[in-house]
């Protein structure tokens, strides 16, 4: 039998005026952005509806952002769609998209969601401060030349993302030397990432503890599906295997081409990005071509499903 997944986005993929016609047009997603405003005492709906694209994008701000925006977009295809919209068997989502996963699957409540991210971003968007860093990806490089280069130069994988797409995390200095090393072994495509930091790597350690204390005082609750983890690509499916998952995932490498790999191993054949953007969708026909993917990113997209 085949199963839907539902799968939601990252940092990256925030932009000035995203949610504005949901807000407009679904009462449920114009409850979930006055209650995220609520919860963190400012208007954030505003801050996506209008930006500035520059305080938008900051990490303190994108974060939650794009979780607020990523839910309205759940919540106003429950109310248009009702039984037609799939149910998921799983649910994943790639970095800050797995703490909305875990919303989405009930494993955590809307409010505590927003504080946890909103703290993860300032968190993490500091120790990019303390340590400074990057990212960059780099495109068409087998593995093994990859991992190489990046012993040398000191940096760390830090996405996984499908065949031919990694993520490097490292010191600005050193992401500079692995791209030269990659380019004297046929490297030819780098993108530098517009992030604060090196995320998913040891340089997010100085965040850590703050992190653990914010994990620590929510409440969490087994999801009501699976969710497929960013470290492992294994299933979730008890409240202490997610606290430990959000506590590992900050330093370490975000295995999203395994996580869809193990979600179409189990019998996912449609999986339904749901949020702004539609970055994931393009991995996932990357790595699983027979899947089918979908996209609820605005009220065009639900109207064009009810039709």
């Amino acid at each position: 039998m085949s199963k839907v997944a539902h799968v939601f986005p990252g940092q990256g993929a925030q932009r000035v005026g995203m949610g504005q016609d949901l807000y407009r047009e679904f009462a449920s997603a114009r409850r979930i952005f006055e209650r995220a405003d609520e919860t963190l005492g400012f208007p954030l709906s505003r801050l996506c509806f209008e930006g500035p694209a520059e305080e938008l994008k900051r990490t303190v701000n994108a974060q939650p952002a794009v979780m607020v925006v990523s839910l309205a977009c759940l919540e106003a295809a429950r109310e248009a769609l009702g039984a037609s919209l799939p149910a998921p068997s799983y649910v994943a989502g790639h970095s800050l998209g797995e703490y909305t996963a875990l919303v989405a699957a009930g494993a955590l409540d809307l409010a505590e969601g927003v504080r946890l991210v909103r703290e993860r971003g300032r968190l993490m968007q500091e120790a990019g401060l303390k340590q400074p860093g990057g990212m960059a990806a780099v495109l068409g490089m087998d593995h093994g030349t990859l991992e190489a280069a990046c012993g040398e130069a000191g940096v760390e994988v830090a996405n996984i993302n499908c065949p031919g797409q990694v993520v490097v995390s490292g010191a600005k200095g050193d992401l500079g030397r692995v791209v030269e090393l990659l380019q004297s072994r046929g490297g030819r495509k780098f993108l530098p990432l517009e992030v604060s930091g090196a995320f998913h790597s040891r340089w997010m350690r100085p965040a850590y503890d703050g992190l653990r204390r914010a994990v620590d005082a929510c409440r969490f609750h087994p999801p009501s599906v699976p969710l497929v983890a960013n470290v492992t690509a294994q299933e979730v499916r008890d409240a202490g295997s997610v606290r430990e998952e959000l506590l590992n995932q900050l330093c370490s490498c975000v295995q999203w081409q395994r996580s869809v790999e193990h979600m179409a191993g189990a019998g996912v054949s449609t999986f339904i990005e749901v949020g702004p953007g539609q970055v994931l969708s393009g991995l996932i026909k990357r790595i699983t071509k027979e899947a089918r993917t979908l996209n609820i990113g605005s009220s065009s997209d639900i109207l064009n499903w009810r039709r």
